[in-house]
Parts: structure tokens; C-alpha cells; sequence
């Protein structure tokens, strides 16, 4: 079936191929031109519904973290020790290798957040609000249970989510020696001797 030439896709159409085009070509490549040859619109349409590539890139992250907060959900709701969940958490943070899409996407949007308005600001500290909340509660869990030592929940989700983002990041560049299998070695043992 043929797409009639002005009706707009579904916005999450448009959101999944802006993704995809970051996964398959770049982040460089995806331009409105571009992704509206892709989703059969104007470069102008899409600013109407976007008003910008950078509230493009900041709906696609959203969208993508929704689908990232699902399996997050899914994870840390299952039937399964803490440090499982801690860990199933931790390969889920953690970029699949260079130039991750999702990663790829992020380091975009905290770059151009240096001038991004208060609005835009909060949507990103919303993202980065839901990744901590479940870290502080699967940590008080599993302290709870006497899974874990006593720490500060939100002092050490703080903290290790700050690790996790410098590993993150390296991955994500390719940086040198920074292979997430490396990444996740180092991630583990820090949590072992934190609450071991």
C-alpha cells in the first residue's frame, strides 16, 4: 500500500527511523532531508513537528529510553536475587560497544544540552531521574534482604552511576582497552568489594 505524499507517519514511524538511521549510517548522516526521504516527508514537515534536530534527537532519545525503561522493568521486577538484578541492570547501562546507537544518541544530546532551554533540561534530568530511582530501589532491596552491605542508596547509585557513565562513554568513543566485556569486569568487582 502506497503512503499518500501528505500524510505524516506515526510519530514513533519517524522516532524508529531516526534510530535507525543513527545505528546504520551515524549520527553525522541523519539529517532531516535524510530522514524524511525515509519516512516519504519534506524536510519542512518534519520541522513542523519537530521545530528542530535538536528536539528531533530529544524526542528519539525519549522514545528510546521508554523502550530502554520497559526492559529495564521487565529486569528488575523478575524473581531473582538482587545482585543479579544489579548486574542485569548494570549490562543494560552499559553501551554495546563503539558508536551504540542509544550512546551515540546521548552524547549528542548532553553535547547540545550546553544550550538547550530549562524545558529541555527537565526532560533530560526526567530520563536520568527513572535510571536512578530504580537503581536507589533495587539497591535498598537488596540491603533489606541482607543481600548487601549498608550504604547510602542514593549516595552510592549516585556514584556508581558516575562510574557507569565514564566507562560508558569510553565504550561508546572506542577509546582503547575500553571493550565492555573489560567494562563489565570492572564494574563487577566494584560492586563486590562495595557490597560484598
Amino acid at each position: 500500500m502506497t503512503r499518500r505524499r501528505n500524510t505524516a507517519p506515526p510519530r514513533e514511524e519517524v522516532l524508529g527511523a531516526a534510530m535507525a538511521m543513527i545505528a546504520e549510517r551515524g549520527l553525522e548522516k541523519l539529517t532531516m532531508a535524510a530522514l524524511g526521504r525515509e519516512v516519504g516527508m519534506s524536510s519542512g514537515h518534519l520541522l513542523y513537528y519537530f521545530h528542530s534536530k535538536d528536539e528531533l534527537l530529544l524526542r528519539t532519545l525519549e522514545w528510546s529510553e521508554g523502550r530502554l525503561g520497559a526492559e529495564r522493568a521487565r529486569l528488575l521486577t523478575r524473581t531473582a536475587p538482587a545482585r543479579d538484578r544489579l548486574d542485569a541492570y548494570v549490562d543494560l547501562y552499559v553501551p554495546d560497544g563503539h558508536r551504540d546507537p542509544h550512546w551515540t544518541l546521548w552524547l549528542e544530546v548532553w553535547n547540545r544540552s550546553q544550550n538547550a532551554d530549562d524545558e529541555a533540561r527537565d526532560r533530560q534530568a526526567a530520563i536520568e531521574g527513572a535510571w536512578h530511582r530504580d537503581l536507589v530501589a533495587l539497591l535498598a532491596e537488596g540491603m533489606s534482604r541482607g543481600e548487601f552491605r549498608t550504604v547510602d542508596p542514593d549516595r552510592f547509585a549516585t556514584r556508581l552511576r558516575a562510574l557507569l557513565d565514564g566507562f560508558s562513554i569510553n565504550v561508546a568513543i572506542g577509546l582503547r582497552g575500553a571493550d565492555r566485556d573489560r567494562i563489565l569486569s570492572h564494574v563487577r568487582e566494584f560492586l563486590d568489594e562495595s557490597l560484598g
